[in-house]
């Protein structure tokens, strides 16, 4: 097992199993290192992670919980003595597991959150999913990169492995539960900025053309929901086709005070397609920029 990257459950370890020691969780094959909280690497995704108050910035809330990234933290003290890099292989990790749908392996430890960890040892507590990604400045002053994953409620107890070449597929497939990776909220407010700009990407300004009527997203800037908290309001929202939503989302893409639109590197790709009906906020603009990195 200690070769092959198992993503999902383990039909041996079902949900509430508990561990002694991370020799025996890695032994298990549930968390495959015996040091790292996260096991994975930018090429497969990552598999599990463990919660068990490693970092300062944690926080736990049952079904969702707000982990930080690994990196630039002092064992002994757990708090953060250098910035994060998301290039770092259990960061980096994630975000694939993210982008592809993975789903992530929790696991708490004793000295996690009481509320929710196991008073002895460590404790496999189900898949979740990992929801987005952003980046912030932590308690002791330095940047770091956060990941809020979301419980699965239902789940397949066969483990997903991701296969090398093209699966066989299933002739006469079966409904299953699976997991999105975005979700897509249609609001009056979305609605109502699509409309205005007649379903043009505001990015790329594409029209995407239905045999009936046209198709756009409406992508909030910054996101709903904790720990982000963005108003579902029309200075919060962009109409944008699928890519550029799943680019903005994940950041790929981001935009400047200019209302330039840039890609990851930094690179130019054109500038917002605007609205005079339509005033996007600057300062949620200036948000979005500022949790996927790319500055102030």
């Amino acid at each position: 097992m200690a070769g092959q990257r198992l993503f999902g459950e383990l039909a041996e370890h079902p949900v509430g199993t508990t561990y002694a020691s991370r020799k025996e969780l890695a032994a298990a094959g549930v968390h495959r290192v015996t040091i790292q909280g996260i096991c994975g690497n930018g090429k497969d995704g990552s598999e599990s992670i463990v919660v068990s108050g490693g970092y300062e910035d944690d926080e736990d809330y049952g079904d969702e919980i707000v982990y930080t990234g690994a990196g630039g933290n002092d064992p002994s003290s757990k708090k953060q003595v250098a910035d994060q890099e998301l290039t770092q292989s259990g960061n980096a990790g994630l975000v694939v597991s993210e982008e592809n749908g993975y789903p992530v392996r929790v696991i708490r430890g004793w000295k996690g959150d009481p509320a929710f960890s196991p008073v002895v040892g460590y404790r496999y507590d189900g898949l979740f999913r990992v929801a987005q990604h952003w980046s912030e400045v932590g308690k002791s002053g330095y940047r770091i990169w956060r990941f809020k994953l979301v419980r699965l409620v239902q789940q397949e107890v066969q483990p997903l492995i991701p296969p090398a070449n093209l699966p066989a597929g299933t002739v006469t497939p079966r409904q299953a539960i699976g997991t999105t990776q975005r979700i897509i909220r249609t609001t009056a407010v979305a609605t109502a900025v699509k409309k205005l700009h007649k379903y043009t990407c505001q990015v790329c300004g594409v029209q995407l053309r239905l045999p009936v009527g046209l198709y756009a997203e409406g992508a909030h800037i910054r996101a709903l929901g904790r720990p982000h908290n963005g108003p579902d309001t029309p200075d919060n929202m962009l109409c944008l086709c699928a890519n550029d939503h799943a680019l903005f989302d994940l950041g790929g893409i981001y935009i400047d005070e200019h209302l330039r639109v840039r890609d990851h590197a930094g690179g130019v790709l054109g500038q917002l397609r605007t609205n005079v009906g339509h005033v996007v906020s600057l300062e949620h603009i200036r948000y979005h920029r500022e949790h996927f990195g790319f500055g102030s």
